[in-house]
Order: structure tokens, then C-alpha cells, then sequence
């Protein structure tokens, strides 16, 4: 073999290990952007993100509500149109603290069966059980044992469909609501809670990881089959109340930190929804956008651009 054959052949046997080896560093999580407005598909800064995935949260009887059916609508032949595939999550109808009225689950069936037929026909087939369960805004926040009939009833009316079968805060209580909850789902149900969502923003923007590893430590004790856990919610606060003042360096920080976390357990982790995408310029109570009003991008978005280049779509 001539010199330049040898040197050409270890050119090439370089390139391709190199290659090999930026494949194999991709993180096997797939990463998405939640939001509202289908207005995010047609952004050139959200297009360059090359993102596969959304999430859209709609209330629970939305059915009977031709406003919310509307923008529902929009949202899906946006994302569609983009080739983005729709988490669709049943939500609460009243978002004030501890003020929603709980389903039965007749109602249940009945109105979230008609939005499981109407968005399976445009493609949707990937549905939350419940937004959030445990957490005050929701009508189940006190009835686990009705999360988990909900569950069941997902699971009848959604035929083919994948299920996040519970969605949890990472507050505190969780653990108990976790051990009520699959308490109340008859034995021969729980195996076919495969997915639990976990939405970890104090973790993240705390910089911890105590509520996540308590969601993830708990499920698996109280449930021995294999569980998938996406985080369905999660992301860097710009502001939230006193809590987290207007500040978009520190949301920046933080976004880095949501795919440290997310990397931490990827073991458990199999999906990342970061939420939402455009901002108020904090001029609403909760703001965690990745880019301004006008559309332009905001330190979170470098860092979310960044950090989600290491991970699957």
C-alpha cells in the first residue's frame, strides 16, 4: 500500500471514529418545547432547533367549549404542518387555587373521550391522563383515587394510544400522593402504567434534585414493573412571584442546569418537555419563555439550543 493510500485510509478511519463517537454521546433522552400558540412552529429561531416533540395541555371538557376547541385546533395543524408530534395533557378548566370542580369519571369519559376521537383523527396519540395531579390548581390535587381512575378510563377510551399515566409536582406530599395513587389502580391496570410525568421546576430552578429523586425512588418502589419517566414540565423561571424575581441571566443558568439534571438520571429519563416558549417580558406572575414577545431570543434559548444539541429528538 502506498503512502497515500495509508494516509488517506487513516483519514478516513479517523473521520468515521469520530463520527461513531459524536453519535454515541448523544444522551438518549428526546427533547421538546411546550406551549400554547401555534405561532412557536413558524419561528425561525424554533425551527432551528430541529425539535420533533411538543406538549399542549387543554381542559378537561373542552368539547363543549368551541373557544378552547379553536385554539386546540390551531395548535394541532401547526405542529402537523411542522411534522412536530402532539403530547396532548387533560388539565384542569379553572386554574385557580383549589376553586375547580372535580369530574366524575361518567364526565370524564364522556368529554375526554370526544377530545381522544377528535385529535386521534388529526394524528394526536399521545396522551396525560392529568396535567399536574397533585398540585392545588388541579380538582385532583386531593383525590389520588380519582387520578387513578381516570387512568383506567384513559386507557378504555384511548385504544393504541401512549399514556403518561400520572403527572406529578415535584412538592411536597408527593410521595404520598404517588403510594395513594397506585394503590387505587386495580392490580391487573398497573402494569400498563408505563410512562410517569414529572414536572421538576424547583428542583431546577433550586438547583437540586430532591424532588425528582423522590418521584423516581418512590414510583419504583411502589411499582416493580419497568416505568419510563418523562419530565412533561419543566424549565427555567425567568420570574415566578417573590420567589424568582424578573432575571434572565439566572434563567439562563438554570436552563443549563435542567439538562445537567435531566443527564443525572437518564437511566429513569426518556423524554424532556421544556415549557414554554414565548415570554411576557415578565408582566405576568409566572414567565418562563425562551424568547421575548417580539419573537427575539433571550439568553434561555442560547442555553436551551446548547444543551439540547447533546440530546436526541
Amino acid at each position: 500500500m502506498s503512502l497515500f493510500s495509508k494516509t488517506l485510509l487513516t483519514a478516513l478511519l479517523s473521520a468515521f471514529l469520530l463520527t461513531s463517537g459524536t453519535a454515541q454521546a448523544k444522551i438518549n433522552i428526546a427533547v421538546g418545547i411546550g406551549d400554547q400558540s401555534p405561532a412557536m412552529f413558524d419561528s425561525p429561531a424554533y425551527k432551528a432547533l430541529k425539535l420533533k416533540k411538543t406538549r399542549y395541555f387543554i381542559p378537561w371538557n373542552a368539547i363543549r367549549d368551541p373557544r378552547q376547541l379553536g385554539l386546540a385546533d390551531a395548535f394541532v395543524t401547526a405542529a402537523r404542518r411542522s411534522k412536530v408530534k402532539v403530547l396532548m395533557h387533560i388539565s384542569t378548566d379553572d386554574f385557580n387555587p383549589k376553586k375547580a370542580k372535580l369530574p366524575s369519571v361518567r364526565s370524564y369519559k364522556k368529554d375526554v373521550g370526544a377530545l381522544v376521537r377528535r385529535y386521534k383523527k388529526r394524528g394526536v396519540r399521545e396522551w396525560g391522563v392529568w396535567n399536574e395531579a397533585n398540585h392545588a390548581t388541579q380538582p385532583t390535587y386531593r383525590s389520588p383515587k380519582r387520578a387513578a381512575q381516570f387512568f383506567v378510563t384513559m386507557r378504555s377510551i384511548c385504544s393504541g394510544c401512549t399514556i403518561v399515566a400520572l403527572d406529578l409536582l415535584d412538592q411536597k406530599g408527593v410521595d404520598r400522593y404517588i403510594k395513594t395513587w397506585y394503590r387505587s389502580v386495580p392490580a391487573s391496570k398497573r402494569k400498563f402504567a408505563k410512562i410517569v410525568g414529572i414536572h421538576n421546576y424547583s428542583d431546577t430552578n433550586r438547583r437540586r434534585s430532591t424532588g425528582t429523586a423522590l418521584i423516581l425512588k418512590t414510583v419504583k418502589k411502589v411499582d416493580k414493573t419497568s416505568t419510563d419517566f418523562w419530565l412533561t414540565e419543566t424549565g427555567a423561571l425567568i420570574s415566578f412571584g417573590r420567589s424568582f424575581p424578573c432575571s434572565e441571566s439566572r434563567a439562563a443558568n438554570r436552563m443549563k442546569y435542567m439538562f445537567t439534571l435531566a443527564k443525572k438520571y437518564r437511566k429513569d429519563i426518556t423524554r424532556l418537555y421544556s415549557y414554554n416558549w414565548q415570554g411576557t417580558d415578565c408582566t405576568n406572575r409566572f414567565d418562563a419563555g425562551l424568547v421575548h414577545p417580539d419573537g427575539s431570543i433571550r439568553p434561555a434559548y442560547t442555553a436551551f439550543k446548547k444543551g439540547a444539541s447533546s440530546f436526541t429528538r
